[in-house]
């Protein structure tokens, strides 16, 4: 399986009663769609999936399978504390017809490098159906998927990927000159165009929530060889990448897309509304790289 394109990883809109909006949810996906997006990721950190219920988890991975069929490839999150509740997640994704999956480190449980690897391991011998893509993002997880671990999987036919996303590019580098036989995605969204440079091939994108054409735009001049027209678009898409990086990711992504036309609502507790001079200083900096 080849990971190429622009994947959003998608938010999750809320109503005014806090419950999720699929109605907005596809709203988004066919907006995506039609700006050529190759492919979606739900369920991940940018939607809010730890602030879900196993419920709502559920009917968001039917309304995407709905949405999109076969117009996409689509690739859910399925995380945890502890290997049995990963195990759970992974039944009831596979179960709603995803084959797939992005795992990350269980968090809180800080497991070493030779227990994450039994963890992706018992991952693959109890489900031989799914794909999996590694997810390093040792900020939220505070456990990294280490090269040792990435060696070890690196031959294994069902371990198609790994989203990047520790925001240290020379992991990046020796995974793409090194370790070949695990696709390079990119997850660290300011440093896109250096990803590519070293080998990647994909990008798992929240900011595709806020602007798909752009990062799609991306896509296609530097697969097309146009280096410089790609390098354009970073430099224009940069401000913005960098407010985000600053902090308060989830909320500044709702707010872009909100910006963006969709109304998705605030993040859920323990993460806070945007105050009044956050939300200005994202304006500003969205209104420049619109014009």
């Amino acid at each position: 399986m080849k990971l190429n394109g622009i994947l959003p990883a998608l938010v999750t809109p809320f109503d005014q009663a806090g419950k999720v909006d699929h109605e907005t949810l596809a709203t988004i996906l066919e907006k995506q769609l039609a700006a050529g997006v190759s492919g979606f990721v739900p369920l991940g950190s940018t939607g809010e999936y730890y602030a879900l219920t196993n419920d709502e988890r559920r009917q968001i991975l039917a309304t995407v399978k709905e949405v999109v069929g076969n117009r996409g490839t689509l690739i859910a999150g399925a995380n945890g504390s502890c290997t049995r509740e990963v195990l759970e997640q992974i039944r009831q994704t596979v179960d709603a017809g995803y084959t797939n999956l992005l795992i990350a480190p269980p968090y809180y449980a800080l497991p070493s490098q030779e227990e994450l690897l039994a963890h992706y391991h018992t991952i693959l011998e109890s489900f031989p159906e799914i794909n999996v893509v590694l997810y390093n993002y040792p900020i939220r997880t505070n456990v990294e998927v280490g090269m040792d671990v990435v060696a070890a999987l690196n031959d294994h036919p069902r371990v198609i990927g790994i989203k990047e996303s520790s925001g240290n590019l020379l992991r990046a580098i020796e995974i793409g000159e090194h370790h070949k036989g695990i696709q390079l995605s990119c997850g660290s969204d300011d440093q896109a165009l250096d990803f590519y440079l070293w080998g990647a091939s994909s990008w798992i994108c929240g900011p595709a929530n806020i602007f798909p054409e752009k990062v799609v735009d991306f896509h296609r001049k530097f697969t097309s060889g146009d280096i410089h027209g790609a390098q354009d678009v970073m430099r224009n898409l940069f401000p913005v990448m960098a407010n985000l990086e600053s902090g308060k990711f989830v909320q500044k992504v709702k707010y872009g897309t909100e910006l963006s036309g969709f109304k998705v609502g605030n993040a859920r507790a323990p993460l806070l509304p945007l105050t009044d001079d956050e939300k200005t200083e994202f304006r500003r900096v969205f209104e420049a790289c619109q014009g």
